[in-house]
């Protein structure tokens, strides 16, 4: 065992795949409010809301266990054309800070001066084949033991009925939530992993803390769902960020959180035409 610690703690040593460190208080404190600010306009926010939500969710007269969580909603259901409008905008939208993201990296106190901002982080198509086959593989070591830990939770009562797809029955639903899983999978991995493990480690954090944060606001933010959907994001956020703090790439992180949402979301739908429920 302690041979297999030190060979993981050599695994995230210095490596000259890292940042550029900056020496300056001035310029650490930039990145520093750099880091909040864009968390703030992004899954930083999304994580008060979801305090607030299970603040809401617990202090009902129902069980949480017996509460539903509903996501990918219709927003005029009875008018499908507006529907797609809104749902489009709304993935458009959802996508904004990962530009933001890449832009800062690319401007402000730049990682690298040699490499662009993108294929610092690996979110590139450099690596194709390598990038999906460790997508697929990250998607079955997470999702299967995931879905049962999701019926576990539910099942001692300290998660919520996840209901992952609401659209109206129209052509195209599918569409959509497969753009909104990609969207949910940039936002995520582009912004919590690639972005704050880029800026955290110029400012001279560690790699432990950094991947703990990270994790710890991954699940923060999914805490909307229960405290199942809390614990099982923080793993999902320890093992991604490991990978990431091994290979230096975005992409594999990108098509296995792809993937796994895609399943949920229009699995969960093609079920539900059938009038399957899980």
């Amino acid at each position: 065992m302690a041979r297999r610690l030190l060979s993981y703690a050599a695994e995230l040593g210095p490596s000259d795949r890292d940042p550029l460190p900056v020496a300056g208080s001035v310029e650490r404190r930039t990145l520093a409010w750099e880091t909040v600010l864009l968390l703030g306009v992004s899954l930083g926010a999304s994580a008060i809301w979801s305090v607030l939500s299970i603040i809401e969710k617990l202090t009902r007269n129902v069980p949480l266990g017996s509460q539903t969580t509903a996501m990918n909603q219709s927003a005029t259901p009875d008018r499908p054309w507006l529907d797609l409008a809104y749902q489009l905008a709304g993935i458009l939208i959802q996508v904004v800070p990962v530009a933001l993201a890449l832009y800062l990296l690319a401007t402000v106190l730049r990682p690298s001066p040699t490499v662009g901002a993108a294929r610092f982080i690996g979110l590139d198509r450099t690596e194709p084949a390598r990038d999906l086959v460790r997508g697929l593989g990250l998607a079955a070591l997470i999702g299967l033991p995931g879905l049962g830990f999701y019926f576990l939770a539910k099942a001692v009562g300290i998660n919520t009925n996840v209901s992952a797809a609401n659209l109206t029955d129209v052509w195209w639903s599918a569409p959509v939530l497969t753009l909104a899983a990609i969207g949910n999978a940039l936002i995520e991995e582009v912004v919590m992993v690639g972005y704050l493990f880029t800026r955290w480690r110029q400012i001279g954090w560690s790699w432990p803390v950094v991947i703990g944060m990270s994790a710890l606001i991954r699940g923060t933010y999914h805490l909307y769902q229960g405290f199942g959907g809390f614990a099982g994001n923080v793993v999902m956020g320890l093992i991604l960020g490991y990978v990431f703090a091994r290979t230096r790439r975005v992409m594999p992180l990108v098509v296995c959180h792809a993937l796994l949402d895609i399943v949920a979301f229009v699995g969960y739908a093609f079920l539900k035409a059938r009038g399957i429920t899980i």
